[in-house]
């Protein structure tokens, strides 16, 4: 049984997804890139103060499905410069607790609405 996870607090989907959607005690994460949800504007600034807004919206989106990132099990970081991964690296320590989730780190041409970061993930529930 399929369950659609939709949350204000985070970007809303832009085309046909759905922020996240969970099956059983699996929750997968759609994409979030810097959008402010208010405004669905990107977050100005450098690329760490984007960074800090992707992890913002998936904290949303995983307390709306009745968890936290720390449940994510396996996270994927889209970057259109690897040179970032460093940046990325000192601000996820700021997020998650060990031990860490598995993670894939994909140096990319672009992304939605022109940013320079992307993040989306897999969830597993201890209970549901």
């Amino acid at each position: 049984m399929r369950e659609v996870i939709s949350t204000e607090n985070a970007p809303q989907a832009i085309g046909t997804y759905s922020q996240a959607v969970r099956i059983g005690n699996t929750v997968y994460l759609s994409g979030q890139i810097a959008l402010i949800p208010e405004t669905m504007e990107l977050k100005e600034g450098d690329i760490a103060d984007r960074i800090h807004q992707v992890f913002k919206n998936l904290t949303a989106v995983c307390e709306a499905a009745g968890g936290s990132l720390q449940d994510i099990a396996k996270l994927n970081i889209f970057l259109t410069d690897l040179s970032h991964f460093a940046t990325v690296n000192e601000i996820m320590a700021q997020y998650f607790e060990q031990p860490y989730p598995a993670r894939a780190a994909i140096g990319v041409k672009e992304l939605p609405k022109g940013t320079d970061v992307e993040m989306d993930g897999v969830m597993a529930l201890s209970s549901y």
